[in-house]
């Protein structure tokens, strides 16, 4: 059929075929598939951001969270640890039995889940806290579109979206989203600045955008400096607006 395209879907699926070089799911799975790998996130540490808003606010250590593009899980054990309800995704999966198998060894509870974060079966409707640790910049530019779409679905008012992404300067792809449809490579990932962050992510309240900050080898969290973190809240509703 020549003419099929009558949805945004119908859209963002051609788009997709744009970058022909984009890791699916079996792609990520050879990738985990050496564990013995030296890949930097492949550590049982969480990140230091994570484990600072947890430790010094402003989040809570309560309620439900959501880990998109979990890898072997080291943060969405860590949320568990700290007492929160967790539910956590990523599309290989080698990732998930990875990260049931740290699980299980830590008696940590965390609901694993293979699959598209844009298609996934959640238990819930909503989570005080959802994370994303290296997720969004593997995502082309017009998924965006559908993540915005996500966290407008699934981040419950008052709640906190956290972030980390390849920072612009020091790791990641520096070409303009136009210039990446022209070559079909997302280049390893996107790097993104500050100000682009706050423009994608302009309907969330700023908490902390900020590098990453290094940790040692024998720190007890993962940091590297070529990452950017950002933190933002999304706003309550105005009891005196109209409905």
């Amino acid at each position: 059929m020549k003419r099929y395209m009558r949805t945004t879907d119908d859209v963002l699926e051609m788009l997709d075929r744009a970058f022909p070089s984009t890791g699916g799911a079996d792609w990520w799975d050879r990738f985990y598939g050496d564990r013995e790998r030296d890949v930097p996130f492949f550590v049982e540490k969480a990140d230091e951001n994570l484990v600072a808003h947890l430790d010094k606010g402003p989040i809570r250590p309560e309620g439900r969270a959501l880990d998109l593009g979990c890898g072997p899980g080291r943060n969405a054990l860590h949320l568990a640890a700290r007492g929160f309800d967790v539910d956590a995704v990523d599309l290989s999966a080698t990732a998930v039995a990875w990260g049931k198998e740290r699980a299980a060894a830590a008696a940590a509870d965390v609901r694993f889940h293979q699959g598209d974060i844009f298609d996934v079966q959640l238990p819930y409707d909503t989570y005080d806290v959802v994370y994303d640790s290296g997720c969004l910049h593997h995502l082309p530019p017009h998924r965006r579109i559908s993540y915005l779409a996500l966290l407008d679905r699934v981040l419950a008012p008052g709640g906190y979206f956290g972030l980390v992404c390849f920072a612009a300067g020091a790791m990641g792809s520096e070409a303009s989203d136009e210039e990446l449809y022209r070559s079909g490579d997302l280049e390893g990932g996107i790097a993104f600045a500050t100000d682009e962050l706050r423009h994608i992510f302009d309907e969330l309240e700023e908490v902390e955008i900020r590098p990453m900050a290094a940790q040692g080898e024998g720190s007890a969290t993962y940091g590297v400096p070529f990452l950017l973190t950002a933190l933002f809240r999304r706003p309550e509703p105005d009891p005196r607006s109209p409905r």
